[in-house]
């Protein structure tokens, strides 16, 4: 389980790196900032949901 809140948290990462990147570079008003960090928060919200079933069904332990 360890691996997989690793993994998200590295892809949460790179939408927020990409949403910075195209927030610099577009400059003809497209929205790919805003589909990226919404693809962000989408993750976010999925681990965080991860985390408290995994804790409530004790597939996490009390410490990762």
């Amino acid at each position: 389980m360890r691996y997989v809140v690793i993994a998200v948290l590295i892809l949460i990462l790179a939408a927020l790196g990409s949403a910075l990147y195209f927030m610099m570079s577009d400059r003809s008003g497209t929205s790919r900032s805003v589909n990226a960090l919404t693809v962000r928060v989408a993750l976010s919200v999925l681990l965080f949901l991860f985390l408290i079933a995994g804790r409530h069904w004790g597939w996490l332990p009390a410490q990762l």
